[in-house]
């Protein structure tokens, strides 16, 4: 399990970087909104890999009444 980062560099004229780490998909975007509405107006983002990566919730049930075979 990847651990979830959130990485700020602040310049000596305000501006500030975000970087987000270890989130995978657009949660990164709900997990940044509070500290970005606080920090001022967002001028650019760049998404890294890990927003268009998605997490898989697979299952699979089987049910094997009456599918043996009559050999």
């Amino acid at each position: 399990m990847n651990m979830e980062t959130l990485e700020f560099t602040i310049y000596p004229d305000g501006r500030v970087k975000e970087k987000v780490t270890g989130i995978v998909g657009s949660s990164c975007e709900e997990v940044t909104e509070a500290i970005e509405a606080e920090l001022g107006v967002v001028i650019s983002q760049e998404k890294t890999s890990e927003f268009y990566n998605q997490t898989i919730n697979q299952s699979e049930t089987v049910n094997n009444q009456g599918t043996f075979s009559q050999w």
